[in-house]
């Protein structure tokens, strides 16, 4: 690897388009780099791959990755968690207003908002609602003409909760805090997408594409990277519902966040407060059609942030991290992008043989939040840090407000 300016550039040998790496001084597997270079061979990506410094392996496609397309689309350079992003606003209440004990805080928050998964996601999954309450089923009603269009012409994507997960949080690494930033205001702040049917759209694009891929023949560096040719009855399809999903997945943090807010003003446990800042509400998994070098395209960003001159965006640091809310300064060579988080330096299954419960709530000291086995893999150590992160994308964005959390809700 050869030092370019403020990026690395990825040897290719089997050849492809140039893979531009904004990673110099954080960790990047070999797996990743792998990944990339096959994405790279495709013969319609659009000038170079751009890599954000939360770079890490990915299924189907690198997390920490920026691919502007022309003439196709990848599905799974998209993923399952269609939408998933960050939504963040400022209160008027200040640190010293909050209490002493931050318990009751967090239950209220995990009271209002259904997070987790049980029941296998069945009937009884406390994750989804069982009767949603009335401003998620008026959203729904606004998103539901356009689901009906989509399971018209694939019903198959028709077989699980809608309506019952809008406004819900799911697991893994979303989440829900309650943040202070270098002045002492108070934030809340949120991750999640699309939810199950954001799963069962990509799901259910990403085999079609592979089906293409067998009926023509066409042979790929890794099937995980079938794609959908533009002009194509299912590139349409897919392009209308990923724009769906990316709606319902914005709409899913906004009544979230409605809901947090509610519920703390009614929780007896803060003085009267009012939002502040417009929310800055941002995909991180998402697709869109951008103008880049002289060409309309499709720019897919998985696990990335659309960072044009002003855009606001949000990179959260791991529980325990500090998160950032960030101004873009449209770095033209990385796609007017930048990282969505930390990204993690190890797996799940890795994260939760290395460390222990002790581990776990010393570096979570001084945070209300779970400190439990089920959350081991989500513990700080199994993400980069997020300081050098920060340092190897500064040519990206401006850091407009650091966020220390105090309360962390996780599924």
């Amino acid at each position: 690897m050869q030092t370019q300016r403020n990026y690395e550039v990825l040897s290719n040998e089997a050849g492809g388009v140039p893979i531009k790496a904004w990673t110099l001084g954080v960790p990047f597997e070999d797996e990743a780099k792998k990944q990339l270079r096959a994405i790279s061979s495709l013969p319609f990506i659009h000038k170079w791959i751009a890599v954000m410094p939360d770079v890490h392996r990915g299924n189907g496609a690198t997390v920490g990755s920026v691919v502007a397309t022309a003439g196709a689309v990848i599905p799974a350079a998209v993923g399952v968690d269609i939408g998933c992003g960050m939504i963040a606003v400022r209160t008027t209440l200040r640190a010293e207003q909050l209490p002493d004990s931050l318990g009751k805080v967090r239950s209220a928050i995990e009271q209002a908002v259904p997070h987790g998964r049980t029941d296998n996601g069945g009937r009884n999954d406390r994750g989804a609602w069982q009767d949603a309450p009335a401003m998620h089923r008026e959203a729904w009603g606004r998103l539901k003409p356009g689901y009906d269009a989509i399971i018209a012409k694939h019903p198959r994507i028709d077989r699980g909760p809608e309506l019952g997960h809008l406004g819900t949080l799911g697991t893994g690494n979303h989440f829900i805090e309650v943040c202070l930033d270098e002045a002492g205001h108070v934030w809340l702040m949120l991750h999640s997408g699309s939810r199950g049917v954001g799963n069962r759209i990509g799901s259910h694009f990403i085999e079609l594409a592979k089906e293409d891929m067998r009926r023509f023949f066409i042979h790929l560096p890794d099937q995980e990277l079938a794609y959908l040719p533009e002009g194509t009855e299912y590139f349409e399809d897919y392009i209308h519902a990923v724009s769906w999903a990316q709606e319902y997945a914005a709409t899913n943090r906004e009544l979230m966040l409605r809901s947090v807010v509610e519920a703390l003003k009614a929780s007896g446990e803060l003085p009267e407060f009012e939002l502040t800042e417009a929310a800055v509400n941002c995909h991180h998994n998402y697709v869109a059609r951008e103008h880049h070098y002289g060409k309309n395209v499709l720019v897919t960003r998985k696990g990335a942030v659309r960072a044009r001159e002003g855009d606001l965006g949000i990179i959260p640091g791991s529980m325990g991290a500090r998160s950032y809310i960030v101004r873009g300064k449209g770095n033209a060579e990385a796609f007017h992008s930048c990282s969505h988080g930390a990204g993690r330096v190890m797996s799940r299954e890795a994260a939760k043989r290395r460390f222990t419960l002790d581990d776990h709530a010393k570096a979570t000291e001084g945070i209300e939040c779970r400190k439990d086995a089920e959350v081991i893999d989500e513990t700080p150590a199994a993400y980069k840090p997020i300081d050098a992160v920060m340092a190897a994308q500064a040519d990206l964005v401006d850091v407009v407000h650091t966020l220390r959390q105090v309360v962390c809700v996780k599924g």
